[in-house]
């Protein structure tokens, strides 16, 4: 980091009277963690001389491993937009670095900088734009979040009957006083379920963007004594929550995806085959972008999240959709990922598995039209189309199948989430559940 950037920001921070920094980071599983610290060390931080204790986070190191690192990105610098007992505070987001100074190979924000440099090796940077869905739920008297929500609305709908469009309203606020440019915020489909959007970017900036945006979301609902949750499928019966990710790659300052002779009205041969990567590795990738046991809950039929790997131009029901749009918004929408999934990950093993079909010059199928929804088995064999794994356990060993994906992810980040993952099955599969003893009580 140059000496300039340092001394901006020492010098931001006293002109605002800042008083502590939050160094934040996510473990493995894409937990955010934080490390706060007065502003009379931030020097310090800046000069790479941050440690912390790397044993105490999930899947990092053993405890005879423990010494890492913090390294502040000074591009993430940003001051909250509300003081704590009249205190101002910032934030910055940190890679992690072993004690001899090399990148740390579990860190995720890593991971997904190391995928960023082989797109770069071949001429592409990535560009994406998440769309979060999330649930505001009522707090127990005790403040314990119930699973109740605070309004019966539905897609678009507006106050009185959108009771959380006031809490919405203020997350909008400080996600654009922290420098968010927010595109479209709006009640979804199930009540209690909200979404909002934010202008693409490059791949890193934009999940940093979903860190801090589950921070404020999560602390502006507080604030309404309202419980913010991405979890994906809190309710039965009603839709889950996803996070659909639209992306492209551009070269030189273009739109790589478009290209004005191209198929399907100007698509090009590298989105083709980045299109096709994307498929080849859907199951492959599945357990990272939807890695809890509830995520397959939400991945169904009939609840408008894919279960079929498959593209379409305008349908939904597939896998990936491409928007109409073209020339320089031409782009990707693939709508499996939940907001569960640890963004860095995510986008890594997804940009990893479009490289991979433009290095392999793969052949998408062609779009399917038809609602696959109401197909049957025997038309969906017609049509070669796939299914996404319908379980966490069936999707991990998909994980460990796939080279190209356990490659992104690195040996260190995959042996650790499969560990974490299976341990995460086992615990549920052992269970008895509520579903059970209604279903079998009092029959047998």
């Amino acid at each position: 980091m140059s000496k300039i950037g340092k001394y901006e920001i020492l010098e931001k921070c006293k002109e605002l009277g800042v008083k502590f920094v939050m160094l934040q980071f996510t473990d493995i599983l894409g937990v955010g963690k934080n490390v706060a610290i007065p502003v009379d060390e931030l020097k310090s931080a800046l000069d790479n001389d941050l440690m912390f204790d790397g044993s105490s986070i999930e899947g990092f190191v053993r405890i005879e491993e423990s010494d890492m690192y913090l390294r502040p990105d000074p591009a993430t610098f940003a001051v909250f937009p509300w003081k704590l007992h009249g205190v101002v505070s910032a934030r910055m987001i940190c890679d992690v670095y072993n004690p001899d100074g090399t990148p740390f190979e579990g860190c995720p924000r890593g991971c997904l900088k190391r995928a960023i440099e082989k797109a770069k090796a071949m001429g592409y940077t990535m560009m994406a734009g998440p769309e979060p869905e999330f649930f505001l739920f009522e707090r127990e008297p005790d403040g314990k979040p119930s699973i109740r929500t605070n309004d019966q609305a539905s897609y678009f709908d507006l106050s009185p009957v959108d009771k959380g469009e006031d809490a919405r309203k203020d997350m909008v606020l400080a996600l654009e006083e922290m420098g968010f440019e927010v595109e479209a915020a709006h009640h979804e489909v199930s009540p209690g379920q909200h979404e909002i959007d934010f202008r693409y970017s490059d791949a890193l900036t934009t999940a940093d963007n979903i860190l801090t945006f589950k921070f404020v979301v999560r602390k502006v609902a507080l604030d309404y004594n309202l419980h913010a949750t991405f979890m994906p499928k809190p309710i039965y019966g009603i839709n889950g929550s996803g996070m659909h990710v639209h992306q492209s790659l551009h070269s030189n300052d273009k739109n790589a995806f478009y290209d004005p002779k191209g198929a399907y009205g100007g698509l090009s041969e590298v989105c083709l085959n980045y299109l096709a990567g994307i498929l080849e590795h859907a199951r492959g990738f599945t357990a990272i972008t939807n890695p809890l046991v509830n995520s397959y809950k939400r991945l169904v039929p009939g609840f408008e999240a894919p279960a079929y790997i498959a593209w379409s131009e305008r349908n939904r029901s597939p896998l990936v959709r491409v928007p109409a749009a073209r020339g320089a918004a031409t782009r990707l929408e693939v709508r499996s990922p939940d907001p569960s999934c640890n963004p860095y990950l995510a986008l890594a093993v997804m940009l990893t598995a479009g490289l991979d079909g433009i290095k392999r010059k793969l052949t998408p199928p062609e779009p399917v039209k038809a609602n696959i929804y109401t197909m049957n088995g025997e038309e969906r064999k017609r049509y070669s189309i796939g299914q996404l794994p319908a379980s966490l356990e069936e999707a991990v060993k998909e994980l460990e199948k796939d080279e190209v994906i356990r490659s992104a992810l690195g040996e260190h980040i995959f042996s650790r989430f499969v560990e974490a993952k299976r341990i995460e099955w086992d615990a549920y599969r052992v269970q008895v559940h509520r579903w059970e003893l209604d279903q079998y009580l009092t029959l047998f």
